[in-house]
């Protein structure tokens, strides 16, 4: 993705690092990637013999005071009312200020929000859940009506599961990569009000139940938040655990795996999209840019979903297991691949163009104002060097899919025989050495 606006220029989101910039051989580090996660999986199935997670049960309680200050009713208010002011703030930019290059407005939505939410709910859990401001205006509006927030016209229906969450993000990602004039502000107002409208119109039918399946950024921000040090076991009570306790309490629903499929597909068709293969078959005109760029973005998610069933479908053959419920069943493993893409492509935007949103947002009218201080400010270029993005975007690759086999490994080792785990899980281990080739591919692509 590149931010242009009014003639300006911008870093692309999966920013400075290259092939040329890793301290190795591109075909080196791609060897490396391989054997990592092959030695990875022959280590588990030799030394991980029976299960060890029990996401809800486990983690290191917190301390009952800081237990407290947590579950108050003061923290969560106060949390609601500055999600609720922050977009307020954002709002009078996307109504009032003009759409040029210094609005702020694109590098809230592409930058601090949608990159941003995912460091923070790697730290501190699903933030957006706590500060998402249609949930604020809808417990508003169930409380000058005198309804229960959680009681809507009908109960949420099971079948549907994450199935919203995940039209909504593929229906942001089309905006983010393929949309014209979508970092002008009249086209994201559109869009947002849109979203909004749509949102708080189920949350009327379903109650607030809603948000916890419905809403895109809301689910991804709790899937990426599983994996955060920062839990709640199933007694109610704060945690600290490991990311992999964590990620054993991703649900078993139905849209889990879509969901997860197109936060995968859609990052990869961001790489793709930079490629200068892509970039000549767009400018060669066979299709119109829009219409090629949605046919890549589909194709790119329907591509990894459909790698990913086939490989699950191919493990539950092999481990004599049933196949239907194995594509849900090894879903969590597929979210730190997902995240680890997430990182590795936007590291660098959220760095470096981060600080220019930064800067632009004390100004949201430009009209000169300095509201926070930091209109005068400059973007510090020397905070990460080309080669080190370079390193952490492979780290970021790699590193997601040992998780993703480490994880894998734990849950069939507590569905099947041992013998037939460690043969059923070869599929997958295929599936992860195809995503890692096609990820860092695609990484260094441009």
């Amino acid at each position: 993705m590149i931010l242009p606006a009014a003639g300006d220029t911008r870093l692309l989101a999966h920013g400075i690092g290259g092939r040329e910039d890793l301290p190795i051989p591109f075909s080196y580090a791609l060897l490396g990637a391989v054997i990592v996660l092959v030695v990875s999986f022959l280590a588990v199935g030799l030394l991980w013999r029976t299960p060890r997670l029990d996401g809800a049960r486990a983690g290191r309680p917190l301390p009952p005071p800081v237990q407290t200050v947590l579950d108050s009713p003061a923290l969560r208010t106060a949390l609601r009312l500055l999600g609720l002011a922050a977009t307020a703030y954002v709002a009078v930019a996307a109504v009032f200020g003009p759409d040029v290059a210094a609005n702020p407005v694109p590098g809230v939505v592409y930058v601090l929000f949608w990159v941003g939410l995912v460091p923070l709910s790697l730290l501190f859990g699903p933030v957006w859940r706590l500060v998402n401001p249609l949930r604020t205006l809808h417990l508003l509006l169930a409380r000058v009506l005198r309804t229960a927030p959680e009681q809507g016209l009908l109960p949420y229906p099971a079948w549907l599961g994450y199935w919203p969450a995940a039209v909504g993000l593929l229906a942001f990602a089309w905006l983010e990569l393929v949309a014209p004039d979508n970092t002008t502000v009249p086209v994201l107002r559109t869009f947002f009000l849109v979203y909004a409208g749509f949102n708080l119109l189920a949350a009327a039918v379903f109650g607030s139940r809603w948000f916890d399946r419905g809403d895109g950024f809301e689910v991804y921000s709790t899937l990426v938040g599983r994996l955060s040090p920062l839990g709640r076991r199933a007694d109610g009570r704060f945690v600290l655990r490991a990311p992999l306790q964590g990620l054993d309490t991703v649900p078993v629903a139905p849209g889990v795996v879509a969901t997860v499929c197109v936060v995968l597909g859609t990052t990869a068709f961001d790489g793709l999209s930079n490629a200068p293969s892509w970039v000549r078959f767009v400018q060669s005109g066979v299709l119109g840019q829009v219409s090629a760029g949605t046919f890549g973005l589909l194709g790119c998610v329907a591509a990894f979903a459909a790698a990913y069933l086939v490989a699950a479908l191919l493990s539950g053959r092999l481990s004599d297991g049933g196949r239907r419920s194995l594509p849900r069943l090894f879903a969590h493993s597929v979210v730190p691949i997902a995240v680890g893409y997430v990182v590795a492509h936007y590291f660098s935007l959220l760095l470096f163009e981060g600080q220019r949103t930064l800067m632009l947002l004390s100004d949201p009218l430009v009209n000169g104002a300095n509201v926070f201080g930091t209109a005068e400010r400059g973007v510090d270029f020397t905070l990460a060097s080309p080669a080190t993005i370079a390193v952490v975007q492979v780290v970021a690759v790699v590193s997601g899919h040992v998780i993703g086999v480490v994880s894998a490994h734990d849950r069939a080792v507590r569905l099947f025989p041992r013998r037939q785990a460690v043969r059923g899980q070869l599929p997958l281990l295929l599936l992860m050495v195809g995503y890692t080739l096609t990820g860092l591919t695609l990484l260094f692509a441009a």
